[in-house]
Order: C-alpha cells, then sequence, then structure tokens
C-alpha cells in the first residue's frame, strides 16, 4: 500500500536468513581464522628472511589491526552500497594481497601485501558479514550470531592442517598462491548477501511524486523570494549549510554521539584492554610447541584441537546467551568468559609437554568461543540494532591500536627472555584484569539503568508536573517567537504577497 511504501520490513528472523548466515560463517570464518592460519609459516619465512620473532609478529599483527581498523571504512560503504557488493570487493583484495605475497623478496613487502591489502580485504568481510545478520534477525539473532562466528574455529582447525601439507609440497611461495585462490571464495558468501530494505515504489507513481515536489519547490520558493521581508546575505547562508550538510553527512555514516553513551565508553574501555592479549596467544601456540621439540604436524594439530573445541562452543554459548536467565544480564556472561580466558593463559606454562599443551588447547578453545560468540552481540545488546553498524565501526578503530601491538610485544618478550612463558602471563594477566574492569562496570551501569527507568516510571505516573513541565516550555517558545510591534508592518506586508501568490 501507499502508505507503507519507503518502509523497511521487520528482521523475517528465518527463510533466506539462514543463507545469509551461511554467507556469514564463510567470510566471517575467513576474516577471524587467517591471521591466525598463516602462523604455520612463520618459523620458516623467520628463517628464510633472518628476522626475530618481533619482526616476524608483525605480519599478524598488521593484518589483524587492519582488519578492525578499516571498520568505519568498511561500516561506511556498507551504508552506501550494502553488504553484497563490499564482501564480493573485498574477497578480490584477500586474492590479490596473498598472490601478490608469494612474489615478496623482503619482510617488508610482506607487511604490505599480507598485512595491508589482505587485511583490509578482511576488513570488508567482517564488517558487512556481521552487520546484515542483525538486519535478517532479531528474536534469534544470539543463535545466528554464534553459529555465523562458528565459522572461525571451523575455518582454523582446516587451515591448521592445510597450510602445514601446502607448506611441505609448494614451499610458502606456492602455499600463499593457493591461498590466494581459495580467499576468493569470499566473493562466492558475498553473493548470497541479498539486500533486505525499504519496499521501493512504481516508476509511475515516482514520476509523478517527482513532477509534484518539483512545482511545489518552485511555487514555494517564488513565494519566499517575494515575502521575504529582510534581506540575509546568500554567502553566509551558504556556508552554514554547507557545515551543516557535511556533520550531517558524517554522522548519518559514523554516530559519534554514541562516545556520549555510558555502556558503550564501558564495552570500548573493556575491549580495547582485552585485545593486547586476545590474539598473541594464537599466533604463538604453534611456534611454542615447535620450540619445545614438539614435531610440525602435531604443533599445527593443537590449532585444531583449539578449533574444533571453538567450534562447539560458540554456537554453544549463543544458545545459552538467549536463554531468560542470561539475555537480560548478557554482560555479567562476557566479563566472565574474558576472565577465564585469561586465567587459562596464566594457567599455560604450568603445562609440561604435548600432553599439557593439549589440555591448554581445549580449555583456551572453550573461553575463545565464548568470548567470540558475544563479542558483537553484547555491542548490540548495548546501543540497539539501529545505532550497531556506526558502534561497530568506531569501536574496531579504537581497538586497533591494542591488536596491532599485542603480538609485537608478546615477541619482544619471547625475544629478550627466550621464554614463551613471560608471553603468555602477560596475555593472561591483561585480560583477567580487562574481565574485572568489564564485570564491575557493568554492575554501575545496569544500577544506574534500573534508576533511570523508576524515575521515568514515577514522572509517567504522576502526570501533573509533566503538564506542567510542557506548559512551561510552551509559554517559552511563545515569548521567543512573539514579533515586537515594530516588525507589525512587515508581516501585513508579507501576508498580502502570500495571498497574492496563492491567488495567482
Amino acid at each position: 500500500p501507499p502508505a507503507n511504501a519507503g518502509r523497511a520490513p521487520g528482521p523475517p528472523d528465518g527463510g533466506w536468513g539462514w543463507v545469509v548466515v551461511f554467507g556469514a560463517f564463510i567470510s566471517i570464518g575467513f576474516a577471524y581464522a587467517f591471521p591466525k592460519g598463516v602462523a604455520i609459516f612463520f618459523k620458516e619465512i623467520q628463517d628464510f628472511f633472518g628476522t626475530s620473532y618481533s619482526e616476524i609478529a608483525w605480519v599478524s599483527s598488521i593484518m589483524l589491526a587492519t582488519t578492525y581498523g578499516a571498520g568505519p571504512i568498511s561500516s561506511i560503504l556498507v551504508n552506501r552500497y550494502g553488504s553484497r557488493p563490499v564482501v564480493i570487493f573485498g574477497g578480490l583484495l584477500c586474492g590479490i594481497g596473498m598472490v601478490s605475497a608469494a612474489f615478496c623478496t623482503s619482510i617488508l613487502q610482506l607487511y604490505i601485501c599480507v598485512g595491508f591489502i589482505t587485511g583490509f580485504g578482511l576488513a570488508l568481510n567482517l564488517q558487512p558479514s556481521v552487520i546484515i545478520i542483525g538486519k535478517y534477525f532479531l528474536k534469534r539473532r544470539p543463535i545466528a550470531n554464534g553459529l555465523a562466528m562458528a565459522g572461525s574455529p571451523v575455518m582454523l582447525c582446516t587451515l591448521a592442517p592445510l597450510n602445514q601439507f601446502l607448506f611441505d609440497n609448494f614451499g610458502w611461495r606456492g602455499s600463499f598462491l593457493i591461498l590466494g585462490a581459495i580467499l576468493l571464495n569470499c566473493c562466492v558468501a558475498g553473493a548470497l548477501f541479498r539486500p533486505i530494505g525499504a519496499a521501493t515504489a512504481s516508476v509511475k507513481t515516482q514520476a509523478t511524486e517527482e513532477g509534484k515536489d518539483a512545482l511545489k519547490e518552485e511555487v514555494t520558493k517564488d513565494a519566499m523570494e517575494m515575502s521575504s521581508p529582510m534581506n540575509i546575505p546568500m554567502e553566509t547562508k551558504t556556508e552554514e549549510e554547507g557545515e551543516k550538510d557535511c556533520c550531517e553527512k558524517i554522522n548519518q555514516y559514523l554516530d559519534f554521539s554514541l562516545f556520549k553513551h555510558r555502556g558503550f565508553l564501558i564495552y570500548l574501555i573493556g575491549n580495547v584492554l582485552m585485545f593486547l592479549g586476545f590474539f598473541a596467544p594464537i599466533v604463538f601456540l604453534a611456534p611454542y610447541a615447535k620450540h619445545i621439540g614438539i614435531d610440525e604436524y602435531s604443533a599445527a594439530f593443537l590449532l585444531s584441537i583449539l578449533a574444533i573445541v571453538d567450534m562447539i562452543a560458540r554456537p554453544t554459548t549463543g544458545i545459552i546467551a538467549n536463554s531468560k536467565w542470561v539475555r537480560p544480564r548478557i554482560q555479567y556472561f562476557f566479563s566472565f568468559s574474558i576472565a577465564f580466558n585469561g586465567a587459562c593463559h596464566l594457567l599455560c606454562p604450568l603445562a609440561s609437554g604435548y600432553t599439557g599443551l593439549v589440555v591448554y588447547s581445549v580449555f583456551f578453545g572453550l573461553a575463545f568461543g565464548m568470548v567470540c560468540a558475544m563479542l558483537f552481540e553484547t555491542l548490540m545488546d548495548l546501543v540497539g540494532a539501529a545505532r550497531f553498524t556506526s558502534a561497530v565501526g568506531l569501536v574496531t578503530i579504537a581497538e586497533c591500536c591494542t591488536i596491532l601491538l599485542g603480538p609485537p610485544i608478546g615477541g619482544t618478550l619471547i625475544d629478550t627472555f627466550g621464554d614463551y612463558k613471560y608471553m603468555f602471563i602477560k596475555c593472561g594477566a591483561v585480560m583477567v584484569l580487562a574481565g574485572t574492569f568489564l564485570f564491575i562496570m557493568n554492575y554501575y551501569n545496569y544500577h544506574m539503568l534500573a534508576k533511570e527507568d523508576k524515575e521515568r516510571k514515577a514522572k509517567e505516573e504522576n502526570p501533573k508536573s509533566v503538564r506542567t513541565e510542557n506548559e512551561g516550555r510552551n509559554n517559552w517558545n511563545k515569548e521567543i517567537v512573539r514579533d515586537g510591534p515594530e516588525l507589525e508592518p512587515l508581516r501585513e506586508e508579507q501576508e498580502g504577497l502570500k495571498k497574492e501568490v496563492n491567488g495567482t
């Protein structure tokens, strides 16, 4: 019906949405798992170029930081063009970056090809995939997010042994060529992202409405020119309108008013601190196993064990988070998951031999899956679906600094002390601190929200005070709008001109 034309339909919570979840499963899987899977080649690339642990760690670090730091650019492109073309373009960039990396002759060229180009392509896969799930799902959103996020462990479980197999048969250069071709599957995933938007009117109706609007604009413009009582300098007006339009365009894509949102700021500070120790243990897990004398395939299999447990943990966490007991206080569950993750890293140095590392990988996979399954769901719970696109962009640009520094700091600790345990202790301590901070501040936030809700209900139950406020506001507006007696002749002249125009 014409009344509903232009109105966006609600989330279908199913149907083609499950195909979209599958596409997000692939693109999110590559975005998260690929920087970790590339760590299989680090030991050999390090020997080939003669670099240190901290220098080789910058490859994954730059890739992860670019994936997160390009979040606002990705959000702007999604708002402008939609999720489908952005993901397809991101898949092409990933393929180009890895194919170019196969011909690199220095570690600096690897930073550019693998770090920046492939990282930016992964960013264009990650953000649109998360955003489009929020458009297709509402009631089942935690489950849909959990299933889509399960793509990361599935891909990691596959990539870890695959990368080792490719290296043994084709070397790291041939492996990068094949991986570039595999990453083109992101284009196929993007093709599944059918846009869900406002209903479009027929061409005839649009042409009629455009004609009416043009006619109204001409009449209004003439009337305003004839009835304008004062000459306003046009240059000043144009400048003010230009500045206003510029600010409106920026706020249309990135809502900076979120920095006044209490829950968003708590989430942002906690996550920035958490990412300082989030990725380094995964990047150095396989090199650590090789360092203590474990063979290459067994070292790669540790990542597969982590990924298998992670694969089960993510959808399970989504189901638990969607339950009526957890969802109203999902922020507490998220805080516990981060602290649990940190506790695993603190206990890792106690693991001796391959069996101990297998146990660590199981618990690490469980904790990692819990955090990742709720990473975006908790943000949407705080800011709502309408502001989620901007929130994701702003969060990722803030997080990229600590993501960039995390693995190199871990590599520096390994180079300095010649032991991996200090890197694990640093990561564990940082994550326990982040989880504790989020738990305390979320308790404060829930308390303040309950207090504000109580005050709002009290105002609604007492209509007298609301009416008094409205009357005072209306009286104040009337006094501002009221003209002085000196403007009476101008007002009469303006009314006469309006009547003449209407008569014409």
